[in-house]
């Protein structure tokens, strides 16, 4: 793939840029720097800026209301929003079920559901992993029974993130307990206002509300929402889990983070001298930015192929390894950076509004539960472990 821009490209990434400096509200742009929690309102703000410009709904198909992009320019558009503090993509309508309903669902589901995605007037969260049923997704026993034209479904969901603002759920449930682990289990759409859902917050060691717990006690779901065949839905999970990890890279991302570092470094001083001309951590941040140059050679690889019709495939679980790894060093570098800064933990100060002085520069008190918050990137999405076992199995033969 030739790496160099054409003019066309130059001018697409110019508009891009250009367009989030116009349009990016400032309120959103300072939580972003500051590294403060984002409340629903603030991603559904920037979508449906997005949404009006036309570029929501990235690798879409044109029928269904995506940009007709080609993979340098979804590319551009990754970079430049994570270079330019914008807020991520919320992935599990426009990402994730989104392309599953597409190539899976039904034309009654693909009305009823993709507009309101693709304008984020309806809100998604993922119900997949389960109480002993995480990394090992195919052991998941939350169960759906058919019932005079509904599935009654019964069972738990966990480390389901951003629950608490969702209208609908995504959901793998077992259909058929008789048959082996990947197989009997099902796709199902559930709106979150049906009866006998309860939704319970885990707080997270930065002290948000990120994740939560799902109950499912008798939930009635009409069998139209099932996707895919009956007890093929393992196929279905594998087509979404593929996106999944390929979405987890947020190249551009970590370039600003480590262009953080940098700035940061370049300010701190350390016996007399500023931190940046330490040898040492000079060595360490080469070392992440190699890492990081490698990992986005590997994801334009991976763009062109889906670009071309090929679905991801083990490339992604190696994207999915490196990437996280990438995010974590780079967490680690920024605390070190700031020092001291970093320890004390007000909760508070990770809320907008905050009035008390900070301790160090403004946004120092955010760096320590950035950092604690980016340990469980190695974890969902199928952990790093997990996906080692797919690349021997897939690419190595064992």
């Amino acid at each position: 793939m030739d790496l160099e821009l054409s003019p066309q490209d130059v001018a697409f990434r110019d508009e891009v840029r250009q367009f989030i400096a116009d349009h990016l509200p400032q309120d959103i742009r300072d939580k972003m720097r500051l590294g403060q929690h984002l409340e629903k309102d603030d991603y559904v703000r920037w979508q449906k800026i997005l949404y009006k410009r036309g570029w929501m709904g990235v690798g879409w198909p044109t029928e269904h209301g995506g940009p007709d992009w080609s993979p340098v320019q979804r590319y551009i558009f990754e970079e430049e929003t994570g270079l330019g503090d914008c807020p991520r993509i919320i992935p599990f309508g426009l990402r994730m079920v989104g392309p599953v309903i597409i190539a899976f669902g039904t034309d009654e589901q693909k009305q009823q559901h993709l507009p309101k995605i693709l304008s984020s007037d309806v809100w998604w969260c993922q119900g997949y992993s389960e109480p002993g049923a995480g990394s090992d997704l195919a052991s998941l026993k939350t169960r759906a029974v058919r019932d005079n034209g509904h599935y009654v479904v019964n069972g738990q969901k966990t480390w389901t993130t951003l629950a608490q603002y969702a209208d609908w759920i995504f959901c793998l449930v077992r259909t058929d307990e008789s048959a082996k682990k990947q197989e009997g289990i099902s796709f199902l759409l559930i709106d979150m206002k049906t009866p006998g859902i309860t939704v319970k917050p885990i707080v997270t060691l930065d002290g948000g509300r990120e994740v939560n717990e799902v109950f499912f006690d008798d939930v009635r779901v009409p069998v139209e929402n099932l996707v895919g065949p009956e007890n093929q839905g393992w196929t279905v999970a594998k087509f979404l889990l593929g996106h999944e990890r390929t979405n987890i890279a947020e190249v551009g991302r970590s370039k600003n983070q480590l262009a953080r570092v940098k700035e940061i470094a370049a300010a701190e001083m350390q016996n007399g001298a500023p931190l940046i001309e330490d040898p040492r951590f000079r060595e360490k941040i080469a070392d992440v930015e190699i890492d990081l140059m490698a990992l986005d050679m590997t994801l334009l690889r991976i763009v062109s192929a889906e670009s071309a019709g090929r679905a991801p495939g083990p490339e992604a679980s190696l994207l999915k390894i490196r990437a996280t790894e990438v995010q974590q060093a780079i967490t680690e570098l920024l605390v070190e950076a700031i020092g001291y800064y970093a320890n004390p933990y007000v909760k508070d100060a990770m809320s907008a509004g905050w009035n008390e002085p900070p301790v160090g520069p403004d946004y120092a008190a955010t760096l320590a539960p950035y950092y604690f918050n980016h340990r469980k990137a190695s974890i969902y999405g199928g952990s790093n472990e997990v996906q080692r076992g797919i690349i021997a199995k897939m690419v190595l033969g064992f």
